[in-house]
């Protein structure tokens, strides 16, 4: 057991990749986490890593209407939450003009309005209590962008740019939000895991063609330990001051300060013309 304070987390996904590694991580602590699963077979492998501290729950995050009522259940059950995890989700591979609408929606509700409905329904509780930590699972691609994935990013930006403001509207209750931005990690993400739109306009070839196949080939291979996420994750929880946003990985560090390097040089470049906007003094 942990020298400090058991918790209780809420973290959804758990079912495989970053989020089991997160509640094995959390679980192996000495905390206690309610872990979302979308199928009810899954239920007893979860329970089964940590009898009585493992928490089970069926849920769907796209299921917006049911989130309200099934959180509160297990809240009633296990206890209220003091960290939510938002790790539920997934990747669409796509150019934006081969990728439908439907396929913009989906990965939205998934990796969007999925984890506003989960922190709509543990944010009244936290707020009464004057505590709280809130974790969305957003991604390098959250910042820096990659072609063949523009649905994607899109809804990584979108999580990022909600989290950020989300925080400093709940900074007085005394909850922290952190964005959690990984790299490359040896998970299943980019496998079967990923939506894959089919290719179907051959000028996107010289595009496309190499990043699939290399992403492809990288799957299984990618440079992030799952376990030491979850070690930085436990770390995250136990700061007193947690960051707004974490990056985890040397691939995600390396690529995000090269976009800020190009974006204070594109700034500087452009400079004038951004002033010359505002009215003559």
């Amino acid at each position: 057991m942990t020298a400090f304070a058991p918790k209780t987390f809420l973290i959804t996904g758990v079912s495989s990749g970053l989020g089991r590694a997160f509640a094995s991580g959390a679980l192996e602590a000495g905390h206690h986490v309610i872990g979302t699963v979308r199928r009810e077979a899954d239920t007893a492998a979860f329970a089964a890593l940590a009898p009585g501290r493992a928490h089970p729950l069926v849920l769907d995050v796209t299921d917006f209407d049911a989130i309200p009522a099934v959180v509160g259940e297990a809240e009633r059950q296990v206890g209220p939450v003091d960290v939510l995890v938002n790790n539920a989700g997934y990747g669409h591979e796509g150019v934006l003009e081969e990728s439908s609408i439907d396929d913009l929606q989906r990965q939205f509700a998934a990796n969007v309005f999925g984890p506003v409905a989960m922190m709509k329904a543990v944010l009244p509780g936290m707020r009464a209590r004057r505590r709280g930590h809130i974790i969305n699972v957003t991604s390098m691609g959250g910042f820096i962008t990659m072609p063949g994935i523009t649905f994607y990013c899109g809804s990584k930006f979108a999580l990022e740019g909600i989290s950020e403001a989300l925080g400093k509207e709940v900074a007085g209750f005394g909850i922290r939000v952190t964005a959690l931005a990984p790299g490359q990690f040896r998970t299943d993400w980019a496998g079967r895991s990923m939506d894959r739109t089919p290719r179907s306009i051959a000028d996107y070839d010289a595009v496309m063609d190499p990043i699939r196949a290399a992403r492809q080939a990288k799957s299984g291979n990618q440079p992030g330990d799952p376990a030491k996420a979850a070690q930085a994750l436990l770390a995250l929880v136990e700061a007193p001051h947690p960051p707004v946003r974490l990056f985890l990985g040397d691939d995600a560090l390396g690529l995000v300060e090269q976009k800020l390097d190009g974006m204070k040089a594109e700034i500087a470049a452009w400079d004038a013309l951004s002033r010359s906007t505002s009215f003559a003094p």
